[in-house]
């Protein structure tokens, strides 16, 4: 089986794959100080709640934003699973030529999102990934990351104005019935869910200037379903697209099926 990570800031998206079909998926909170044996142990649990083990992973390919994550994770592959992990970077093959001044500062989780976007629904397309950042990404007709933009998540703003508003409460973060809250609640939530969303539409209305109106734009990440109701220029919902990417670009990389044993490993 293939185990796919994606380790964000603030969620990690863990998926299991077998002949090219996604089998479960899991979402947890991201630890940095998390080790390699606990994070096997988890990873254990939840495979074990299908009736599957951790003997059964014969290829793993991550994709991180943390770096202690990202050294756990190579551990737990090489030492606990006996596997060689295929880290994705700007330097793996992704498929995706990189137009970006400086390759490496894109970030891992948004090459496997175009790879996917590219591979289910075609060129040119904008990803919308809502998580604790969220971000645009451009791809091109040709294929190629152009470039994107990035701004603050729904929850870092919603933190922020609570931290700095010392009468204003947490609130659900769920779209009111109004975009005119008649409470303070109402009203908090319309600024946040609404404000985001005519954000969204602003940013892919710019992105098209450049790219063409028949630009096809993906939603997807672990907030996408609050703000995606109220967005008029989101055509489709994919919460599992970085998942997809992981495999697609570990298919290129090695192969489709095929073990990626650790040197000295079963």
């Amino acid at each position: 089986m293939l185990l796919g990570i994606d380790v964000g800031n603030t969620q990690t998206v863990i998926g299991v794959y077998r002949d090219g079909t996604l089998r479960d998926h899991w979402r947890i909170s991201t630890e940095r100080e998390r080790t390699a044996d606990e994070t096997a142990l988890t990873l254990g649990g939840f495979l074990a709640f299908r009736g599957w083990s951790l003997d059964q992973i014969d290829g793993m390919i991550i994709s991180s934003v943390v770096p202690e994550m990202t050294r756990a994770l190579i551990h737990m592959a090489r030492d606990i699973l006996g596997v060689a992990p295929l880290v994705v970077d700007n330097d793996t093959d992704t498929g995706i030529p990189i137009l970006y001044e400086d390759p490496r500062q894109v970030g891992a989780d948004r090459l496997v999102n175009a790879a996917a976007a590219v591979a289910r629904y075609g060129t040119p397309c904008i990803i919308v990934d809502f998580g604790t950042a969220t971000t645009w990404d451009a791809i091109t007709g040709d294929g190629e990351y152009l470039g994107g933009t990035i701004a603050p998540g729904v929850e870092i703003s919603a933190d922020a104005l609570f931290r700095h508003a010392a009468r204003l409460s947490r609130v659900e973060l769920v779209a009111p019935a109004s975009a005119i809250g008649r409470n303070t609640v109402e009203s908090i939530q319309s600024g946040i869910i609404n404000g985001t969303a005519g954000q969204v539409d602003r940013i892919v209305e710019l992105f098209k200037e450049t790219l063409g109106e028949g630009t096809r734009v993906i939603a997807t990440g672990g907030l996408a379903e609050v703000i995606v109701g109220k967005c008029r220029a989101i055509d489709v919902t994919d919460p599992l697209l970085t998942l997809d990417g992981l495999r697609i670009i570990y298919e290129r990389n090695v192969g489709a099926g095929k073990p990626q044993r650790a040197k000295g490993g079963a």
